[in-house]
């Protein structure tokens, strides 16, 4: 079972945070009302079973970017494997050509109800994502951006049962 979903906008901006600064003279942040850069998606997917995550940085949020990446999923299983793959009622995720794809590559769309993320087991692994790099980071670009991510999740991945992994997983109920 893998379980789907986008995480973003993320837009190349100073984030807040917490830090150590020295007394009365603050850390400051520098200006963000020029958006240069405009905004990223993170297409995101959770195999439950070997408890791997995966992302891919895309400029759009399209039914064409969604493909594309649920081919990406069909890649790492066997062809006679049907992937059951868990993900929210987007419309993008319901198009006929996708669909079609999905009939015609072994893949089982199970969709969650109506306004219940909780029930997508993707969703707890947002919250360290957000943690560990949006959090506190004043990136130059996309690029900086995408390479943090591809650091954390190799981090991730590596030692998936890391105390601090787990507490920001656990602050977010899933089912």
């Amino acid at each position: 079972m893998v379980c789907f979903d986008e995480y973003g906008p993320v837009e190349v901006r100073p984030q807040g945070g917490s830090a150590w600064a020295p007394q009365g003279r603050p850390l400051r942040r520098r200006a963000d009302y020029t958006r240069r850069h405009g905004v990223r998606y993170f297409f995101s997917a959770y195999d439950v079973h070997a408890d791997r995550l995966w992302m891919h940085q895309k400029r759009r949020k399209r039914w064409q970017e969604t493909l594309a990446f649920l081919r990406d999923i069909r890649r790492r299983y066997p062809v006679e494997k049907c992937v059951h793959l868990v993900l929210d009622n987007l419309s993008t995720h319901k198009r006929r050509d996708v669909r079609a794809w999905c009939r015609a590559n072994n893949v089982r769309l199970v969709f969650t109800a109506t306004y219940a993320s909780w029930m997508n087991r993707i969703e707890c692994h947002f919250a360290p994502v957000k943690r560990f790099v949006i959090d506190n980071s004043d990136y130059a670009d996309h690029a900086a951006i995408a390479r943090a991510m591809h650091k954390y999740l190799c981090w991730r991945n590596k030692d998936a049962q890391n105390k601090e992994i787990l507490k920001a997983q656990n602050s977010i109920r899933v089912l």
